[in-house]
């Protein structure tokens, strides 16, 4: 098994995220993707049924027990996708300036109405309410509200077909961040195991402790920020979840272009302040979906996404439904290897570590970072049950790799989304003495360390008590 994995130990710190679809959905595809540097794998399902993700999930499992590294798997629930209804004729143009109205009638409609099924956006909106259609592509401003539907005005116009989405980015509504599919979902999910569950269309708070009620400890949340209304509560949200993405695609919607970019670095700084994993998703590499190589902006994208520390960069049609799948996670594995080698890279990194977490479990992880920097460490050996203790570590970015080591399986798998984490599952540890000489033995096993290297050891004591990070030693490979 050992020497399945040196092979495949990552070049890089930042984790790479990649979406299975149509274009990787057989075995073969899967593990080139993987071998290609994927850490994670997304399913979708805002499509595909659950038989297509049990087999791909079967297949992913097969992968993992044939290499020996675990994987994690997100499942990306859809959320509560507004759309208009249908059209007489399928299709129509709106005229800038013309009136327009969105009503609760479901006859089909024509260019002057069409239904609109979501009561609550009628409830909620006020006159200079803007609703956005078919990704943003025309704008409305609501005129005159009634009971039963609303007057518009076409702000900006173009051709509106059957069921295209609708976004209110001007007002809180009031629905659930889960709907009845997305329970069907996440009860299919958890029930294969999955790590990570991807919550579409957050607003407040207590989406986030919804989904934490139904899930519990079975699985890492991981809030999509793709709403303007969860920007204003994104303190509240961040506390609660385990971590997070910044889906761009959806929140450039609803935000002005300008506007994103910040949000981005606001939510990953965040993000690091607190220690939690933070992926930074959409439109990465989107030329790929049709051509074999990059424009030089997507680079120099992913490249700002690394350099802002983010933990992982996610592709999403580029793999599931584009030409070049595999090229594409080629292409971000080099990008991001590449920065990282850079000195800018390593400084700006150091520059934007926050304080250490005022507590004995932090004060501890930023030892483990400043010791194995002062001996010239060549990796930090983290024991883990629940993954605290390593993303303790990864918070402070140290300029060795990481080693998490755990007895659970889940755990090895959620940790593949932490910046800089070479997770492996180990059997269980019942004293210091042998804490310290299973994370030698795995540092040289797993390539990182030979007979005389230093390895910084951290773990919490006693062993397997969720929360305590206690303990640092420092040992020689023999």
């Amino acid at each position: 098994m050992a020497a399945l994995r040196i092979p495949l130990r990552r070049r890089r710190r930042t984790k790479i995220v990649a979406t299975l679809g149509p274009a990787s959905a057989t075995p073969e595809v899967i593990e080139r993707l993987y071998r290609a540097g994927a850490d994670v794998f997304r399913l979708n399902f805002s499509h595909g049924s659950h038989e297509d993700h049990a087999a791909r999930i079967a297949t992913i499992r097969a992968l993992e027990a044939r290499l020996g590294r675990p994987i994690g798997i997100l499942a990306d629930v859809q959320g509560p996708k507004l759309r208009v209804g249908r059209f007489g004729g399928g299709r129509v143009q709106l005229q800038t300036g013309q009136a327009f109205r969105l009503d609760l009638n479901a006859t089909p409609g024509d260019v002057g109405r069409v239904n609109l099924p979501h009561p609550e956006i009628i409830v909620a909106a006020q006159i200079g309410t803007t609703l956005l259609l078919d990704d943003g592509k025309l704008r409305l401003r609501v005129t005159r509200t009634r009971p039963d539907h609303l007057e518009t005005e076409v702000v900006v116009g173009g051709p509106l077909s059957d069921r295209k989405g609708v976004n209110v980015p001007d007002v809180v509504l009031p629905i659930p961040a889960l709907t009845v599919k997305d329970r069907e979902d996440l009860a299919f999910a958890l029930d294969h195991g999955i790590e990570y569950i991807g919550l579409s269309f957050v607003q407040r708070a207590e989406d986030v402790a919804e989904a934490k009620a139904i899930v519990g400890d079975r699985a890492w949340i991981m809030v999509k920020l793709e709403k303007p209304q969860a920007l204003d509560n994104l303190d509240a949200i961040m506390d609660l979840t385990d971590c997070v993405m910044v889906a761009r695609g959806d929140l450039g919607v609803e935000l002005p272009p300008e506007e994103v970019p910040l949000a981005q670095k606001r939510i990953v700084r965040l993000a690091r302040h607190l220690g939690k994993p933070v992926v930074v998703a959409t439109q990465m590499l989107e030329s790929m979906i049709a051509a074999p190589a990059p424009t030089r902006a997507e680079a120099s994208d992913v490249a700002t996404a690394v350099f802002d520390g983010a933990d992982a960069v996610m592709l999403s049609a580029e793999t599931a439904a584009g030409q070049y799948p595999y090229e594409a996670v080629n292409m971000m594995d080099r990008i991001v290897a590449r920065v990282e080698q850079d000195p800018g890279w390593r400084a700006l990194t150091d520059a934007a570590r926050p304080a250490p977490e005022p507590s004995s479990a932090g004060a501890i992880a930023a030892a483990a970072r400043q010791v194995a920097h002062t001996i010239t460490a060549e990796a930090i050996a983290t024991f883990t049950s629940t993954g605290s203790t390593t993303l303790r570590v990864a918070r402070e970015r140290p300029d060795c790799p990481i080693l998490g080591l755990t007895s659970s399986e889940a755990t090895a798998r959620r940790m593949a989304v932490i910046w800089g984490v070479h997770p492996l599952v180990v059997g269980e540890i019942h004293s210091m003495t042998e804490m310290v000489a299973r994370g030698l033995r795995a540092a040289q096993q797993e390539g990182f360390a030979q007979s005389g290297d230093e390895v910084v050891v951290t773990a919490g004591v006693p062993f397997g008590m969720p929360g305590t990070t206690n303990a640092l030693r420092v040992a020689a490979v023999k």
